[in-house]
């Protein structure tokens, strides 16, 4: 049971575990919380102080949520915070998907452990401008399964909060597993008071998505986090055309590769089109995907982004994806919506201007 909160089963008017009276008043007899609630300590979460204090040198809190797993949170979260960076930003990016930490591979850092100093715990650093934290810094074993209840994965997110030393930062990325349980409440709960400027919704164009970003979306309406728009992932496949295989079908059955011979063949009478970049529909988006959501549910639409093995292959290899120009199919779609965020937001007249 969490400080404050009113437990599931409780008895009807119960008067609330905080209240002089809990455990004691007549609505309280025969609850099975009774006891816990006569002896527990009353008044303001001492850690939510804590938290506060941490938090006053952090400027801004984006949370990046999604409705479903797999939709492409964390490579848009490292991608977001290397994008920041790269603007001269002081960046935290903070991963509290307990279950499945993704961060540190795609940021880079895999088999780095978290130090600790007379601040706090200290964020593992890709540059000197952008810190990170993740529970993937304190298992012994990248393959270790971390199985723990709500009241565990809660008490972890409360110590990153209060205990992690980011210093003067102007954004801290908050990476968010899938859903609307435990994660999701605490994260709100914890930092409501020093102020959230908003979330950042990830989908996939298909309806088996959009149906639980719906349910997304709404969370943060009945928790008061601003929805600071959706990001459309995975919207079809684009990929340059001379990086794609080329097969054929035998009367087998079986598939013949003919790469070799269609690029020669390219190269040889149309050269041209090894410079262009070919792009199909994966995801059913007949249905209008995110933008006509957004449009229903009174969000922002951030923008598109579309499946490129490049980008995959940059998180795979924790790099950024703006680093080279390889990324050709992704990069110039996730600037544009990065740059619609610090727009719409105010944010971009704080970039440091260097001297």
């Amino acid at each position: 049971m969490e400080n404050g909160e009113i437990p599931e089963n409780a008895n009807e008017h119960c008067p609330g575990p905080q209240s002089e009276s809990a455990g004691k008043s007549d609505s309280c007899q025969g609850c099975p919380n009774q006891e816990v609630c006569a002896t527990a300590p009353k008044g303001p979460d001492p850690d939510l102080v804590a938290i506060a204090e941490r938090m006053a040198t952090v400027k801004h809190k984006i949370l990046i949520l999604s409705g479903k797993g797999g939709v492409g949170k964390s490579t848009f979260s490292a991608q977001l915070s290397f994008a920041l960076a790269a603007m001269d930003f002081q960046v935290g990016l903070l991963d509290i998907d307990i279950c499945g930490p993704s961060i540190p591979k795609m940021l880079g850092l895999e088999g780095q452990d978290i130090h600790q100093s007379n601040l706090g715990w200290s964020p593992v650093y890709v540059e000197s401008n952008l810190g990170v934290m993740s529970i993937g810094f304190m298992l012994p074993d990248s393959d270790e399964a971390v199985i723990w209840r709500g009241p565990r994965k809660n008490g972890l997110i409360k110590q990153f909060l209060k205990d992690v030393y980011w210093g003067e930062i102007d954004f801290l990325v908050v990476d968010a597993p899938p859903g609307t349980s435990d994660e999701h409440i605490s994260i709100v709960q914890f930092l409501q008071a020093t102020g959230i400027d908003g979330a950042i919704i990830v989908t996939t164009p298909q309806q088996v998505s959009l149906i639980d970003v719906r349910k997304e979306v709404s969370f943060c309406k009945k928790v008061g986090v601003p929805v600071l728009g959706v990001v459309e992932n995975m919207s079809g496949l684009c990929q340059a055309l001379s990086d794609f295989r080329f097969m054929r079908a035998t009367e087998t059955g079986e598939q013949q590769d003919v790469t070799e011979r269609v690029i020669e063949n390219m190269r040889e009478k149309a050269p041209e089109m090894l410079d262009l970049i070919a792009c199909c529909e994966v995801f059913d988006g007949s249905s209008g995907g995110a933008a006509k959501m957004c449009v229903e549910m009174g969000v922002p639409f951030l923008g598109k982004v579309p499946l490129d093995p490049q980008l995959c292959k940059a998180a795979e290899e924790g790099r950024s994806c703006f680093a080279d120009q390889k990324c050709v199919g992704s990069a110039s779609a996730l600037k544009s919506i990065i740059d619609k965020l610090l727009e719409t937001n105010q944010w971009k007249q704080e970039i440091p201007i260097n001297e």
